[in-house]
């Protein structure tokens, strides 16, 4: 391990959030301004980077399916390097770094290494995808309970999403687009039941978003029969059920 010099950079964790820079906390923003040094993830725009000192270096760590420019561990080890050689980081994370963001890994190595971190928190995908969408997660007459899972890993069909899903529940799926069969199949088969309204949420808060609705037993067409491609998320529950009538009844209201 190298030796830290006698000044230590820090390392600073930031969300970058759903793509927007407007979406970006104002101390993602501050940060980001000043910032010699950005390590970030593909997802990033870049319209964010482009916010980086104009002098600042740009280190792209990005990860897709199956290709990963920079293995996670030599990503933490690129991070704790940059610091003991006396270098701030501007760590830039798409959503939020804490939420499907690998960023806990990131800070233990950080803090293991006697490097100080900092954890900006940014806009999640799923808070930024049912915002775009309208598509409120919780909902006093629909859902009092929201979970997060991953699509993507392994042993899909052997985890226990048992009672994450269902009556006043949401259920919002990362990473989920290319294994959306086996998530509609498994969830079936643990008892949900086939018309459960479903959502899929693409390019969140962008320009090019795509909101896609119907059912859970018509997940797999959905998203394959529209091409979907990641960033996407998958959003089951009520909640996502289109309800135009009590909008307009609502607005009616309003009027009168």
């Amino acid at each position: 391990m190298s030796t830290p010099t006698q000044h230590t950079g820090r390392v600073f964790l930031v969300g970058a959030g759903p793509g927007d820079p407007d979406l970006l906390t104002l101390r993602a923003a501050r940060l980001l301004t000043g910032a010699r040094l950005v390590v970030h993830d593909g997802l990033v725009e870049p319209a964010i980077l482009a916010m980086a000192h104009p002098q600042a270096r740009l280190i792209s760590v990005a990860k897709r399916r199956a290709h990963h420019t920079m293995p996670q561990e030599d990503i933490c080890a690129l991070l704790v390097r940059e610091a003991l050689a006396g270098n701030d980081v501007v760590r830039l994370k798409g959503g939020d770094p804490l939420v499907f963001g690998r960023g806990g890994e990131e800070a233990e190595a950080c803090r293991a290494a006697g490097v100080p971190v900092e954890i900006v928190p940014g806009i999640s995908a799923a808070n930024a995808a049912g915002a775009a969408a309208q598509i409120a997660l919780t909902h006093r007459d629909h859902a009092s309970v929201v979970s997060f899972v991953a699509g993507q890993c392994k042993g899909l069909s052997d985890q226990n999403w048992s009672g994450l899903v269902g009556v006043g529940r949401t259920l919002v799926i990362y990473m989920g687009v290319k294994t959306a069969p086996q998530i509609a199949e498994k969830l079936m088969a643990d008892g949900l039941a086939p018309d459960m309204a479903v959502a899929v949420i693409e390019n969140a808060a962008r320009p090019e978003m795509r909101v896609l609705r119907g059912v859970l037993a018509s997940l797999p067409e959905l998203v394959e029969g529209n091409k979907v491609k990641s960033p996407a998320l998958i959003v089951i529950g009520e909640v996502t059920r289109e309800r135009d009538d009590a909008l307009c009844a609502i607005a009616v209201k309003a009027e009168q």
